[in-house]
Parts: C-alpha cells; sequence; structure tokens
C-alpha cells in the first residue's frame, strides 16, 4: 500500500522488542510445541475470533485468514472458526473443543486476555501451538500479529491535538478508552496519554465496559452532565463503535467537537467524510491476517517462523515471542482515497450511499 505523508511507521515498542534477533528463540519455541512430525498441506487451523458487534472480525479478519491459509496449503488447509461473541468463558471453551477435535494450529484473538491463559496452556499440552492475534493472549503463546498499539494510541492523540489547535488551552476533553479486559485498551490509552498529557485537560475518563458504543454513549452523558456542554472541546475514542455511541450523546446536547477513532469501520468513515468525526486509525487487515496465517501454517507443519517473525514481544507470561508489527495510518478526510478505497476495503459507492452523497462530493470523493 502506498502510504501517505501522515503514514504512522510502527515506533518504539512500551513492550519489549527486539529486532531480528530472533532466530534461536524461534526455533526453541517451534521445538516446544509438541508436534512430533513435520505436517503437509493437510491442517487443521482452529480460528478463535473474540466477537461480532465490531464489523471488522467477519467482513475482514475471517475471510482473509481463511483465503491465506488456502493459498499456504494448496487449498488442502482446513480452518475451523468460532466466535466468543464477547464471552470469556464460552472462548475458553471453545478452546477446549478445538484441543479434543485436535486442530494443529489455534490462531486467537482472545476476548480476556488473562482469563484465556489457562485455555492456551492445555492446548500446549496437547502439542497445539497458538498465535495471539491482535490482542497479546498471556499463556505459553508461540507467536503473536498486531499493529504497535502504542502508536495507534500515540496517532489518536496527536491527530485530536491537530484538530483542537489553540482550543486544547481552553477546555476539556473526554478520554473514552477501551476495556479494561483487552490489553490493546491498556497499550491505546497509554499511547494517547503520552500524546495529550500536558497539553490539554481531561476532564472525564473511562475505561468502557466491553467496548460497547451503548456503554460509552453513556459515560459521554454523564461527563456532558459533570463538565458542562461549553467546556469540552473534544472526545478521545479509542475506537469507531463507541465514537458513535459518543456522537449521538454530542448531538442530543447540541455539541459539536472533534471526536477520534479507530477500525475504519465503514460506518466511521461515512462519519468522516460528513465531518460528524475528525478521524480514525486505519489499520491493513490483510498485512495481519496474513501474518497470522502465514505463522499459524509454519507453526503447524514444524517449520521455522524465522523468515516470516522478525520482532520479538514480552506478555505478562511469556518471554520473546516471535511477532510481526504492522503500522497504521492516519484516515482523514483527505486521505479516504488513498487508503481504504484504493486497498480495495470499500467503495465509494458503499461509503457514498444516499444521504451521504451531497458530504461526498463536496470533499471530493467520487
Amino acid at each position: 500500500m502506498r502510504r501517505t505523508a501522515i503514514a504512522v511507521a510502527a515506533g518504539a515498542l512500551a513492550v519489549s522488542l527486539a529486532a531480528c534477533g530472533s532466530a534461536a528463540e524461534s526455533g526453541d519455541k517451534d521445538s516446544d510445541s509438541g508436534k512430533s512430525a513435520a505436517k503437509g498441506d493437510n491442517i487443521k487451523v482452529g480460528l478463535l475470533l473474540p466477537e461480532n458487534q465490531t464489523a471488522r472480525y467477519e467482513k475482514f479478519d475471517k475471510p482473509l485468514i481463511e483465503k491465506k491459509i488456502k493459498e499456504l496449503t494448496n487449498n488442502k488447509g482446513e480452518v475451523i472458526y468460532a466466535n466468543a461473541k464477547q464471552d470469556a468463558s464460552q472462548q475458553n471453551q471453545q478452546v477446549d473443543t478445538m484441543v479434543t477435535n485436535k486442530v494443529d494450529v489455534l490462531i486467537l484473538d482472545a476476548v480476556d486476555a488473562k482469563a484465556i491463559a489457562g485455555s492456551v496452556k492445555k492446548a500446549k499440552e496437547a502439542g497445539i501451538p497458538v498465535v495471539a492475534y491482535d490482542r497479546l493472549a498471556e499463556g505459553p503463546i508461540d507467536a503473536y500479529t498486531s499493529f504497535d498499539n502504542v502508536t495507534v494510541g500515540k496517532t489518536q492523540g496527536e491527530a485530536l491535538l491537530e484538530a483542537l489547535g489553540d482550543k486544547a488551552e481552553k477546555g476539556q476533553i473526554v478520554m473514552m478508552n477501551g476495556s479494561s479486559t483487552d490489553p490493546n485498551a491498556a497499550k491505546f490509552k497509554e499511547g494517547a496519554h503520552a500524546a495529550l498529557d500536558g497539553k490539554v485537560k481531561v476532564g472525564r475518563e473511562y475505561d468502557t465496559k466491553e467496548w460497547k458504543p451503548e456503554n460509552a454513549n453513556a459515560n459521554m452523558e454523564g461527563a456532558i452532565s459533570a463538565i458542562g456542554k461549553d467546556k469540552i472541546v473534544g472526545v478521545y475514542s479509542a475506537n469507531d463503535g463507541m465514537a458513535g455511541g459518543i456522537i449521538t450523546a454530542l448531538k442530543a446536547a447540541g455539541i459539536k467537537v472533534p471526536v477520534t477513532g479507530q477500525d475504519a469501520e465503514l460506518a466511521g468513515v461515512q462519519r468522516i467524510v460528513t465531518g460528524d468525526q475528525f478521524m480514525s486509525v486505519y489499520k491493513p487487515y490483510a498485512p495481519e491476517a496474513d501474518a497470522a496465517a502465514e505463522m499459524a501454517v509454519a507453526l503447524a507443519q514444524g517449520k521455522s517462523l524465522d523468515s516470516i517473525a522478525k520482532d520479538t514481544v514480552d506478555s505478562p507470561t511469556t518471554k520473546g515471542v516471535p511477532s510481526v508489527l504492522v503500522e497504521v495510518v492516519s484516515l482523514t478526510q483527505e486521505n479516504i482515497n488513498d487508503t481504504v478505497i484504493k486497498d480495495g476495503v470499500y467503495t465509494v459507492e458503499e461509503i457514498c450511499t444516499g444521504k451521504y452523497k451531497a458530504a461526498c462530493d463536496k470533499i471530493g470523493l467520487k
């Protein structure tokens, strides 16, 4: 993908990161996976995604991973899929089922990074390697792919400051962070604070239960009541779904201020087109999905990860996890054409439906 001038390269990680030094570690993890013999293309890959409220998982992650695994296994690899629907207990049961069904490898996006650790250990003991996808699950995982999540938060915070300009010194912002059970949310928050602290006053800050838009909406209503609508100059929202709930509350109170987001969901992009939302973080799903598929197939086949994973990351329970980290882009009105449209995520027709057509025309999106 051709990066625009505001593309953000993966920066200094809050997690421990060591480039190009993981050859021995990768080899050790492969040998520890419990596989007694290398497998061919007839592999079973368990794919466990966390929820279906966020559009990305069913529309992008799942089909992209399935497609890449088919490509890597000459159409012989089988993907067994389960979605936890934001239920950590259900996801633990799904892992147990995958272990019982003797899948060869798991790709796991954890609902709750801590709560899943015991199930990851069960999989490991059964000789099934685990690739942590998008969220860094705890337990003895074998590989990890995601985005530099501290950089994601910094990108959001810096964009909000850009939108505020000199208003940053004249009012307060509300910070709507993600769920406390999601380790990524903590990283987004860390990065956002690194950008915002000392430059703008945070009037209210929330960790939003289960990332739900309705919870963000209720939090925002509480913040408006506590701070006063004339004092709020902007809102840091950790993702697009919550941004939708936040903007609903702002509109009901007659407030128009910059709001951030993440995931470049269609509704979020449309809000950017109309100016209701200032930005989103565009995270190209294809490179992340491809990396997960490549690492999963390699682990299932007993191969080294050295040529795939060039970095390492430390989780609270596992050190030196071979990792692939993907860069992100700050998505605004100015670069919709060069990002989500150019990459084929959405067409102009999908974005510019009836009520958005005039706004699309105004910003030259045709």
